[in-house]
């Protein structure tokens, strides 16, 4: 993803939803760039800051505290899934972002999901609360091209990237993926009884060495139009 920043040496660019800061130090290692880490985690910052990245501020995505066209790129990773408002968080992303930058973005599209135990109907059901009420945004980001395109960007590129996993374990220990069903029956979408059912063909798929989980990940970049005026690429401050 950050590949398709076109990142250089000496430019600047905004990581949202940076974590412990770890993309926006090895941003910084590969291409000489300078690199200012948002997270809207006061504990995520300070391990950022603790970890060597020099700019780093505790903000919400949804408001970005620096001055329009700052920035010679952004990207987010994972991000737009979980916050409350995805297009304001991209229109923020986008106004930060100098003409001619780039801005990269990655998600998981939870509409992609499969997942193979012996009820596939119980499995799609699970799936689906996955998607649309476990997380806040489980299918936006097949749309992000469409989202860039109408706001004027060029040169826009996606790629999808499919995970899958065949070892239960590996999906349990990142996200959770035998619980989905009882937390569905706890908040009423699924019966107590299905919840279960789901439990124990997920334990015999495991059992049985036929389980398979894989959903994809859509990246998506595009380049500002040059028209729009903006402030030089010297490093950011925060408003």
């Amino acid at each position: 993803m950050q590949e398709l920043l076109y990142a250089y040496p000496g430019g600047s660019f905004l990581e949202v939803g940076a974590g412990a800061g770890d993309a926006a130090l090895a941003l910084r290692t590969r291409y000489g760039a300078e690199v200012v880490a948002v997270d809207s985690s006061l504990t995520m910052a300070s391990e950022a800051r603790a970890r060597g990245v020099p700019f780093v501020t505790a903000a919400d995505g949804h408001r970005l505290p620096f001055r329009t066209g700052c920035f010679d790129g952004a990207w987010a990773d994972r991000v737009l899934q979980h916050v409350a408002e995805p297009e304001q968080v991209l229109a923020e992303m986008l106004r930060v972002i100098r003409p001619g930058g780039r801005i990269a973005l990655v998600d998981p599209d939870y509409d992609t999901q499969v997942l193979d135990i012996e009820d596939q109907e119980l499995a799609r059901k699970v799936l689906r609360f996955r998607s649309d009420i476990l997380l806040r945004n489980g299918s936006p980001a097949h749309r992000i091209a469409g989202l860039l395109t109408a706001r004027g960007l060029t040169d826009i590129t996606v790629e999808a990237r499919t995970l899958v996993v065949r070892d239960s374990s590996a999906v349990d220990d990142v996200m959770g993926l035998r619980t989905w069903a009882h937390a569905a029956a706890d908040q009423g979408f699924l019966g107590p009884s299905d919840a279960d059912r789901f439990v124990a063909r997920y334990d015999e798929a495991v059992r049985t060495g036929r389980f398979t989980y894989a959903v994809s990940f859509f990246l998506t970049a595009g380049t500002l139009p040059r028209e729009r005026s903006g402030p030089g690429r010297n490093p950011p401050s925060s408003a």
